[in-house]
C-alpha cells in the first residue's frame, strides 16, 4: 500500500484531537480500522496502528509541542520507538540528547519522532530512572537507511533512528507517569474527552494487538483462498475433514481474540466516559487478554501454514508472506506474554509489581 493510499484512510488521524485537525474518534473504531487494514496488508496495518496511536500521547503533552507538530500541518505524522536507549544531559532550557533506536516503524513517512530516554547528570550517569519521551523534528535525527533487514513485516520500513547531541527544549519532553495512569487529561485540558483519559500503555498495546490479529486474519484469508482451489491425491482440499477442522479451530481462535480485545477497549472507554480512573487491576487484566489473543492468533496462523502443505512454501502467493508477517509481529515487546502474565498474577494475589512493569 502506498503512502497516499494509507493517508487516504485517515486511520492515523483517528486518535488525533479535533482542535488540531484530528477525528478524535472512539478507540474501538481505530482498532477495527487497524485490524481491517492489517488483514488486507499486514505491514500497512502495522504502520497505521503504530503511527496512528502516537497522537494520543502527544495530545497529552505540552500545548506548545502540539502547535509545533500540527499547527501548520495537521497531516503531520510522528514516529517512535519508546525504548529508553537515549541519554539526556541537562542544559539550559532543556537537554542535550543522543542515542540510537531500532524498529522505528513507518519512520520514512514521518516528520517528527518521539523516542525514549533517561536523564543523566553532567558526567553522563543516569540520574532519574523514570523513562521520558523526547520529541524531535526531522532535522534533528537521522534514519539509517540500511538498518532494516528482516524476515517479516518488511513493508513497515522500521529502520533505526540516530540522534547526535540534539538540543531538546523542555516543552518537547513528555513525562509519561500520568499518561500511563490515565490522569494526564486534566492538566492537558482534555478532561471532557474520554479518549484522553484512557491509560496509554493499554491503548498503545491495543494498536499493536489489532495489527497482529489482522496479520493472523491475513493468513486465514490466504489459507481459505488456497484451500478453495486446491486439489490433492485425496480430492478437493475444501472437502478434506482435517483441513476443514483446522480452518474451524483456527478461525475461532482468531475471532475470539478479536472479540476479547475490542470488548476490553469498550470496557476501558466506558469507565473513562463515566469519569472514573482505570484501576491497575483492570489494566493488568486487559494486558493479559491482549497478549493471550495475539499468541493464540499467531499459533492458529502457524497451524494453518503447516497444514496447508507444500503450497505454503511458494513465494509467488501471499500465504508464506502473511505467515512471516504474523510471526514477526509476535516479536514486538508488547506481544511477549510471560512478563505480562507474571505481572497479572502478582497483582491478582496482592503482590507488588516489578518497577519496570507498567500496566
Amino acid at each position: 500500500m502506498s503512502e497516499q493510499a494509507l493517508r487516504s484512510t485517515e486511520v492515523c488521524k483517528m486518535l488525533q484531537p479535533r482542535d488540531f485537525g484530528g477525528l478524535e474518534t472512539h478507540p474501538r473504531r481505530f482498532c477495527e480500522a487497524v485490524l481491517e487494514l492489517a488483514a488486507c496488508a499486514p505491514s500497512a496495518g502495522w504502520v497505521a496502528g503504530v503511527i496512528g496511536v502516537h497522537p494520543h500521547e502527544l495530545a497529552l503533552g505540552s500545548r506548545l509541542l502540539q502547535e509545533e507538530v500540527w499547527g501548520e500541518d495537521p497531516e503531520t505524522w510522528i514516529a517512535s520507538p519508546y525504548a529508553p536507549h537515549g541519554r539526556a544531559r541537562p542544559a539550559e532550557g532543556g537537554y542535550v540528547f543522543s542515542g540510537r533506536w531500532p524498529f522505528s516503524s513507518g519512520t520514512d513517512l514521518c516528520q517528527w519522532v518521539t523516542i525514549g530516554g533517561l536523564v543523566t547528570d553532567a558526567d553522563g550517569n543516569v540520574a532519574d530512572p523514570v523513562v521520558k519521551h523526547f520529541a524531535l523534528p526531522r532535522a534533528d535525527y537521522e534514519i539509517d537507511e540500511d538498518s532494516w533487514r528482516v524476515m517479516g513485516l518488511r513493508g513497515t520500513g522500521s529502520k533505526d533512528v540516530v540522534v547526535r547531541d540534539a538540543f531538546v527544549p523542555e516543552h518537547r519532553v513528555i513525562d509519561t507517569t500520568d499518561i500511563v495512569a490515565g490522569t494526564a487529561h486534566h492538566a492537558a485540558g482534555r478532561q471532557d474527552t474520554p479518549l484522553y483519559a484512557m491509560p496509554r500503555n493499554g491503548l498503545f498495546a491495543a494498536a499493536v494487538t489489532a495489527a497482529t490479529l489482522g496479520a493472523a486474519r491475513a493468513v486465514l484469508g490466504a489459507y481459505a483462498a488456497v484451500t478453495r482451489e486446491r486439489e490433492s491425491l485425496t480430492g478437493k482440499s475444501s472437502l478434506d475433514p482435517f483441513q476443514l477442522a483446522a480452518f474451524g479451530e483456527c478461525s475461532a481462535d482468531i475471532d475470539t481474540g478479536v472479540l476479547h480485545v475490542l470488548t476490553d477497549v469498550d470496557r476501558v472507554y466506558d469507565l473513562c466516559a463515566a469519569g472514573r480512573t482505570v484501576p491497575v487491576s483492570l489494566r493488568a487484566e486487559v494486558r493479559r487478554n491482549q497478549v493471550r489473543a495475539t499468541n493464540r492468533a499467531a499459533a492458529a496462523a502457524d497451524k494453518l501454514f503447516r497444514i496447508a502443505g507444500g503450497v505454503s512454501l511458494r513465494t509467488d502467493g501471499p500465504l508464506e508472506r502473511n505467515w512471516r508477517d504474523c510471526q514477526a509481529a509476535l516479536h514486538h515487546i508488547l506481544n511477549v506474554q510471560d512478563p505480562v502474565l507474571h505481572g497479572y498474577g502478582l497483582d491478582y494475589f496482592g503482590h507488588p509489581l516489578p518497577p519496570k512493569l507498567k500496566f
